[in-house]
């Protein structure tokens, strides 16, 4: 008897019915595809909660808490605030504080920053997890944000810059170059509504932030990171879970490099660079 190579356990189908087990095929059922759609419940025994999901947007919350709670304002905080609490910043993200360009992607400009952002990746998560397996997902989220964070130093290097849209935008290119290029055990016709869906998120937003003040250079940067990596990945997607692991392990080691080299040029290009000014853009 076969065995599925989404869950490992033994196919009642036979190899006639493709590589999945009734399961793992119902999970995938292009229904659940379907954009801004809730997916129709698997059996209680295969049934994934959105862990990872849930828990980027509980330490995007619980962040944005602990600065309203520190004294932060929740609809306009300043820029020194922004910068105390992990901002993107060139003069210290590519100096003595790198973290900044992971962290400031958990930090938002207020209210209604965090609210969309949280809302966008609520509704890209829930794909996210139908596709990928979580350390896939984590890998391309959390690779696309730092791209974000380094193109916008790139382009506004004595800007100020916080928020997680690059790291969406990269889940949205991720998605779509994997519906596109993966060998899904779904229809090509089936997919093109979610690959619609993902293509005019992507374009509607991209246009949104050419209003000034808005950090286009870093959903740029994560849009473009997350269809990268979504394009190696693809054709992995639907292997056993050793060999999925083993070439996620080999991208992982191979976007480290990518990223080092891209802050590497960015610090001998802006090494003679001071905070003369401070103006925020947020992504």
């Amino acid at each position: 008897m076969a065995s599925c190579i989404r869950c490992g356990r033994e196919s009642d189908l036979g190899k006639e019915a493709g590589p999945l087990c009734r399961d793992c095929r119902a999970d995938l059922d292009p229904a659940a595809l379907s954009y801004g759609a809730s997916p129709p419940p698997p059996p209680a025994s295969m049934r994934r909660p959105f862990l990872l999901t849930q828990l980027i947007v509980g330490v995007n919350v619980l962040v944005f808490l602990g600065m309203v709670l520190s004294g932060v304002s929740p609809v306009s905080p300043s820029r020194v605030q922004l910068v105390m609490w992990g901002a993107n910043f060139a003069p210290l993200s590519l100096g003595s504080q790198p973290w900044r360009m992971l962290a400031s992607n958990y930090v938002h400009i207020g209210i209604i920053h965090i609210f969309f952002n949280m809302w966008c990746l609520w509704n890209l998560g829930r794909l996210a997890e139908q596709i990928f397996d979580r350390w896939t997902y984590l890998l391309i989220y959390t690779a696309s944000g730092i791209a974000g964070s380094l193109v916008s130093l790139w382009v506004h290097p004595q800007g100020v810059g916080a928020g997680a849209s690059g790291a969406i935008f990269g889940l949205a290119g991720g998605l779509i170059a994997v519906l596109y290029l993966g060998r899904l055990p779904i229809a090509k016709e089936a997919l093109k509504p979610t690959l619609r869906s993902l293509v005019m998120f992507a374009a509607y937003n991209l246009f949104f932030g050419l209003v000034p003040g808005i950090d286009n250079a870093a959903h740029l940067g994560g849009l473009g990171a997350g269809l990268a990596l979504g394009a190696v990945l693809a054709a992995s997607v639907t292997q056993p879970p050793d060999l999925r692991a083993h070439w996620r392990n080999y991208v992982m080691v191979a976007t480290v490099l990518i990223l080092l080299a891209a802050n590497s040029y960015l610090r001998q290009r802006n090494g003679k660079m001071v905070s003369s000014q401070l103006f925020t853009d947020t992504k």
